[in-house]
């Protein structure tokens, strides 16, 4: 007789795996382009390839992860048309959701920016526990930041759609970042919260769009032009 799993059952170790292997690509465990073979992560973790392959298909919608036909699934590589996709979508509705949030921000917004571009300047980018990219803490600091800029829009549609594109894009952020570091992000976005907060809603755009537009440049970028970091 065949053995059932309890559906619960099957969930909850899905998710175990989703969560370590979000944590090991996000960390750099896994290398741009690298397979992910169900079979040999169901033995690492002790699994079904069923419970795998749920795990890998939610890192696929997350854009953790790609599908490849007829080749299973790998870490997205630098080259992958994607991330021009998501940053073309980021520049076309993120400035007009700024120009919104400029327009109709209060206050209150105001302060919840300022205190979020506080917290985003005292959290460590880096630390040595957590890899060779940022930490966690840093790039949850930094999407709170850029979210507060944009919630004065008032408009939970956009949001929303802020949101997917943030997740979908956060590992093109990571490899970005290690590809320039002598990027000044910090000034970046000290500039974009003085516009913001200036409402000078033609220079937050402005500064926004570069923003957004040199991060995924760096993944275009001839490997000659681009230094990595060790």
């Amino acid at each position: 007789m065949m053995r059932t799993v309890d559906p619960s059952t099957k969930q909850m170790l899905s998710e175990r795996v989703h969560t370590r292997l979000q944590e090991s690509i996000m960390r750099g465990e896994y290398a741009p382009g690298e397979a992910l073979k169900p079979q040999q992560l169901a033995q690492q973790h002790q699994v079904s390839l069923a419970v795998v392959r749920e795990a890998l298909v939610r890192l696929v919608g997350e854009g953790i992860a790609v599908r490849l036909p007829n080749r299973g699934f790998a870490v997205p590589d630098f080259s992958d048309r994607r991330w021009q996709q998501i940053a073309e979508a980021r520049r076309t509705i993120e400035p007009v959701m700024l120009r919104l949030a400029i327009e109709r921000g209060d206050l209150d917004w105001e302060a919840r920016v300022r205190a979020a571009h506080h917290r985003l300047t005292r959290t460590p980018p880096y630390e040595p526990e957590e890899g060779e990219y940022y930490t966690s803490a840093w790039s949850e600091a930094h999407r709170v930041f850029h979210r507060t800029l944009l919630d004065g829009c008032g408009n939970p549609v956009l949001l929303d759609t802020f949101d997917r594109l943030w997740t979908a894009g956060e590992l093109a952020r990571l490899w970005s970042a290690q590809r320039t570091p002598d990027r000044d992000g910090a000034a970046e976005h000290r500039r974009l919260e003085e516009a913001a907060l200036a409402r000078d809603a033609d220079t937050a755009t402005e500064v926004l769009t570069q923003h957004l537009t040199l991060t995924v440049a760096a993944l275009t970028s001839a490997p000659d032009q681009v230094k990595l970091q060790s």
